[in-house]
């Protein structure tokens, strides 16, 4: 369905020199997850905080998405606390949190040494295969009875959450699914804690539901990857970012039991972005032709970072590779493509929409 492997479809930019005066309004920033992939969102963050002319109102995120949003807040709150550039401290964190993540184990380390494994490719392979079955006969509870979580030490050792708390530099809205009822749940930046972000990545077949308040949680992608509403209503500004990670088009039919299965988990996790986008569009339309109060209606400017065409190179499985060497790639992506999209688009921001909702989505 997709090549197992790839290289950059574009090149990276030479590094140019940071713009701190900022030029735009706040947005909203709305983070997809996907895993490993997250880190190429973490490219398009250090981007947009090395330009600077961006200012964050919010952030919404689910899964890798809502960690890459705690971190960048966490990095932007120390920054402040020191007298420091928050944009710089926010870069350094995130990148910090990304090389933890790189030395935590995952399915690829599991077995370096075999000649049909490729970590830093995020390709799909045996031992790919292997545990994927492994872990459709058998659950986390089993595989995993003492419930091993490496992100938990991780983000215990980089996030001071009674800090964050208490001294929020913007909106966070952490996306979960609650498992008894399979609502979305949203954790807000006034109450959270470490449990609330580990729920949002918690995905079942890997993690044991995570507890919150007597309430158990599966990972946020499921009912919003990410959950756009909270921007619509919870939020001042009228322009909205999307850093979109998950392919919805592929080229190709899935004809294998593997593609097919992965197939199925990219249509799931942006099932409800797209009723999200598609409702938001609506309610654009109805505003646009009078037939809504726009006193009780906001016009939103939407912008979108796609990384649709250069991710689209690397299967779903590739989500599980934590390698340094992939997460680099990722990266540098996630750059290259921000930074083009800045060059084409920063003009938008505050004044109308980049991208057309009814064009893509619809």
């Amino acid at each position: 369905m997709a090549r197992s492997a790839g290289k950059p479809t574009a090149r990276p930019r030479k590094r140019r020199a940071a713009v701190r005066a900022v030029a735009t309004p706040p947005v909203a920033l709305a983070l997809q997850g996907g895993g490993s992939h997250g880190a190429f969102t973490w490219g398009v963050l250090d981007a947009l905080l090395e330009d600077g002319r961006i200012e964050f109102e919010a952030i919404t995120g689910a899964s890798s998405g809502a960690m890459n949003a705690v971190v960048l807040a966490e990095g932007w709150r120390r920054g402040l606390q020191d007298d420091g550039d928050p944009r710089t401290a926010a870069r350094a964190l995130l990148a910090e949190f990304w090389r933890g993540v790189g030395a935590q184990p995952s399915r690829f380390a599991l077995a370096p040494a075999l000649a049909w494994a490729t970590p830093g490719g995020g390709g799909q392979n045996s031992a790919t295969l292997m545990f994927d079955l492994m872990s459709r006969m058998f659950s986390p509870y089993q595989l995993n009875p003492f419930n091993f979580n490496p992100l938990r030490t991780l983000l215990k050792s980089l996030i001071d959450f009674d800090a964050l708390r208490s001294a929020p530099p913007f909106k966070l809205f952490i996306n979960a699914t609650n498992v008894r009822s399979g609502r979305p749940r949203i954790f807000r930046e006034h109450e959270l804690k470490l449990e609330m972000v580990l729920a949002s990545a918690a995905v079942p077949y890997a993690f044991h539901a995570v507890e919150v308040d007597g309430e158990h949680y599966w990972d946020g992608g499921y009912m919003g990857n990410p959950a756009l509403y909270p921007l619509f209503y919870g939020t001042v500004t009228r322009d909205l970012l999307l850093v979109q990670i998950n392919p919805l088009f592929r080229d190709e039919v899935p004809d294998t039991a593997q593609e097919i299965v992965e197939r199925i988990s990219e249509i799931s996790f942006n099932s409800a972005l797209l009723f999200e986008l598609r409702a938001a569009a609506f309610v654009q339309r109805l505003l646009a032709e009078r037939r809504l109060d726009p006193k009780h209606y906001k016009q939103v400017n939407m912008h979108l970072i796609d990384g649709e065409e250069a991710l689209r190179q690397y299967t779903a499985s590739s989500k599980d590779d934590t390698s340094p060497s992939f997460l680099q790639q990722l990266f540098r992506l996630g750059r290259t493509v921000a930074l083009d999209w800045l060059e084409r688009n920063i003009e938008h921001v505050g004044r109308s929409s980049s991208v057309q909702i009814i064009d893509r989505y619809l």
